[in-house]
């Protein structure tokens, strides 16, 4: 879903996605490594089933992915989207700088 650049729409998701303060703490868990939803629902102390939502929305939104290890699943920061995202706030950054043309009235 994710290329090197971002479309309106891509950078949106990202962003609505970013903005949940407990996505936030889900990805600050996950970017020590890939993790358990087990271990997950007990360090944020969240319940399994909001959990999975904010999993879902994150994972939706190409900043995770997943894998399952019998009955367990595991989640994991997916490095591309984090890129992607990252490119995109340097194109804002370097469009940022440009000055304006003169007005023409």
């Amino acid at each position: 879903m994710i290329q090197n650049t971002l479309n309106v729409e891509q950078s949106r998701q990202l962003l609505k996605a970013l903005a949940d303060p407990i996505r936030l703490d889900v990805i600050h868990a996950l970017a020590q490594g890939e993790r358990c939803v087990c271990d997950l629902t007990g360090d944020l102390n969240l319940s399994q089933s909001k959990l999975s939502f904010h999993l879902r929305v994150l994972r939706e939104a190409g900043l995770l992915t997943d894998r399952q290890s019998g009955r367990w699943i595991y989640y994991r920061l997916q490095p591309d989207a984090l890129s992607a995202l990252e490119a995109w706030l340097a194109e804002l950054r370097r469009h940022c700088s440009k000055s304006a043309a003169p007005c023409s009235s």
